[in-house]
């Protein structure tokens, strides 16, 4: 039985496969890129960034190479890629298996129809790191971890996760409020999405004046979709939910100068979708991420139409119709 698979070794699950298997983990990493898969392979998976420089020998497997039962998965692919591979992760569980979704957004759901929701676990994961080339990942900052269950209840398997996480950060802990902090997540993912419009850094966006308009008025359709679903939001790293969910112009304004100080200091100075846009040439997580925003406001009567514009924007850059612009930003606040 394979006791740890980590499936998606790119930014987030090479970062902490590479740790795990540092500290002698033995986490099987499983992506569908072969030529990554290659390199880890043949090389090891090697860690750059201000943090720390290593090399780890790693297992590393494609999805067709993997064989059941599994005991425990820390999944870690784009939100877009959740159903297709809970698919192919379900008939390799053993019959105590969990899997503990690492990606960003509200995936329990599509996650759960695939594999049932009682194995499903969630993380708030808010480091910055990059896939940089087939076998090299950057990890350009720390940034808040925190593992639960989806109804907040304190058991052992999130104990369990997080023991087996410390390994990659001491500071990771449990939580009672995952789905809370998921949302406060997309809140402050929302605006980074915003900077994603231009090739401004994001510290550069986020400290510019001019944008806190319609910086606010993302942050603030978020959080108060997330209030009306029942959920309460929590700030992660600077994202102050309860002054955006107020309109409160000073509270926006200090909450962005906070995020940009924040990046000023980090190694990654563009947000993973200006990254998936600019440099990789494929599809972001956009979608799937303010989709279910989208979707919660209109079941529960909150106008969503900054977020609404901001995903399409994106949508038209991902088919080539639009180019990086300052403009953008003045057309999203327009």
């Amino acid at each position: 039985m394979e006791e740890l698979v980590i499936w998606g070794a790119g930014a987030i699950g090479g970062t902490i496969g590479a740790y795990l298997a540092r500290a002698g983990r033995d986490p099987l990493l499983v992506d569908s890129d072969a030529a990554h898969i290659a390199a880890m392979a043949r090389n090891g998976i090697r860690i750059t960034g201000p943090i720390e420089e290593f090399v780890t020998p790693v297992r590393a497997v494609t999805p067709d190479r993997v064989k059941g039962p599994l005991a425990r998965v820390m999944l870690a692919v784009k939100g877009q890629h959740t159903a297709a591979a809970g698919r192919m992760i379900a008939p390799l569980l053993g019959a105590q298996a969990s899997v503990l979704s690492l990606q960003n957004g509200l995936n329990a759901q599509a996650l759960g129809q695939e594999i049932g929701a009682e194995r499903v676990l969630l993380a708030l994961v808010n480091f910055a790191s990059d896939y940089i080339e087939p076998g090299v990942i950057h990890y350009g900052g720390r940034g808040a971890v925190h593992v639960g269950e989806a109804d907040g209840r304190m058991t052992p398997r999130v104990a369990d996760y997080v023991t087996r996480l410390k390994s990659f950060d001491p500071a990771i802990e449990p939580s009672d409020n995952v789905a809370g902090l998921l949302w406060g997540k997309i809140g402050y993912a929302g605006l980074l999405i915003g900077t994603a419009l231009t090739n401004d850094t994001m510290a550069e966006v986020l400290s510019d004046r001019r944008w806190h308009d319609v910086l606010g008025r993302i942050g603030r359709e978020i959080v108060l979709a997330a209030k009306a679903a029942g959920v309460m939001p929590v700030g992660v790293d600077g994202f102050d939910t309860d002054a955006f969910a107020r309109g409160d112009d000073a509270g926006i304004a200090a909450s962005c100068d906070l995020m940009a100080e924040h990046y000023r200091h980090s190694a990654k100075a563009r947000s993973g979708v200006w990254r998936d846009l600019a440099v990789r040439k494929r599809k972001t997580e956009v979608e799937p991420l303010l989709g279910p925003v989208i979707e919660a406001g209109k079941r529960h009567g909150v106008a969503t139409p900054t977020v609404a514009r901001l995903a399409a924007m994106i949508a038209e850059m991902e088919d080539g119709r639009r180019g990086f612009s300052p403009d953008n930003l003045v057309e999203l606040g327009a």
